[in-house]
């Protein structure tokens, strides 16, 4: 039998959030957004993914290969969408994990990338990978670095591509690769999301369907002293920073990782201040 993964509810305390994810690498957090927000997320983003085309390009042929073809992307989600700059990415159960996670990691978090993608029928299995496996220069071992998850927009199952998870491995050796019998699948409602650690094995699933798609949005942090996957400074224009909620600008990049009170110090200011105060004062 092949694992499956642990499933939390969504009105749990972040802390059985934190536990269960810190012990399997992964969990489930059942009804993640609630059916309203869901419903309208859905409905903002109907008219962006339907002129898209999977056939797009890519920073280069390996990053094209590992995320394979039938699949549309919508990028820079911040930039697209209220909804998600407003509710999704400053979600409290979200803060809550991060701080549990990366809290010894960094001072501050950011944005990695959030990332919509609609697997088509025909799309196959993705290469199975640690997320944080694009910052090769932080020596190993190290404490996570980043917290990544899987948001269910319609129900996922085995059949059109559900995200696989390999319970366990984020405390594997870098060199172990996993088994068939080691993966699970995350098979959940929309709605839902898989949450997992940088440091787990997983991929996205192969849709074996003929005629559904499988949306979901990739959405993960890191600690605020990493370069992101995702520029956030070029992909969300600034008129659209200006009108988020504060949290929501120090998510996408605009607090400085302010590290004096641990005996660090400061990244990310502009003229040695920073920006959330320029913001704050109509200077930036």
């Amino acid at each position: 039998m092949p694992p499956v993964l642990p499933h939390v509810d969504a009105s749990k305390p972040a802390s059985e959030i934190v536990a269960t994810l810190s012990e399997h690498g992964a969990v489930i957090v059942d009804r993640f957004l609630d059916d309203d927000l869901l419903a309208r997320f859905n409905r903002e983003l109907d008219p962006l993914m339907a002129g898209l085309d999977p056939d797009r390009e890519f920073v280069n042929p390996a990053v094209a290969y590992f995320f394979g073809k039938r699949t549309r992307h919508l990028t820079a989600i911040a930039a697209h969408s209220k909804i998600f700059s407003d509710e999704i990415l400053p979600h409290e159960i979200y803060a809550a994990i991060c701080d549990g996670i990366l809290g010894e990691s960094c001072s501050s978090i950011v944005l990695n990338t959030a990332h919509v993608m609609d697997r088509g029928p025909g799309a196959e299995r993705q290469l199975l990978h640690r997320d944080d496996a694009v910052w090769p220069h932080v020596p190993i071992p190290h404490p996570e670095i980043q917290l990544a998850s899987v948001i269910a927009l319609e129900p996922f199952d085995e059949s059109n591509g559900a995200t696989c998870v390999v319970p366990g491995s984020h405390r594997w050796p870098r060199d172990r690769e996993a088994r068939e019998e080691e993966i699970a699948i995350a098979e959940m409602d929309a709605g839902s999301a898989v949450v997992y650690l940088g440091s787990a094995i997983h991929g996205g699933g192969a849709n074996r369907t003929r005629d559904r798609g499988r949306r979901g949005m990739h959405v993960s942090y890191c600690a605020g002293w990493l370069r992101t996957e995702e520029n956030q400074y070029l992909s969300v224009p600034i008129e659209r920073i200006r009108e988020m909620p504060e949290r929501s600008q120090a998510l996408l990049g605009y607090q400085s990782h302010d590290a004096i009170a641990v005996g660090g110090g400061y990244l990310g200011t502009v003229d040695l201040v920073d920006p959330m105060e320029l913001l704050a004062k109509g200077r930036i």
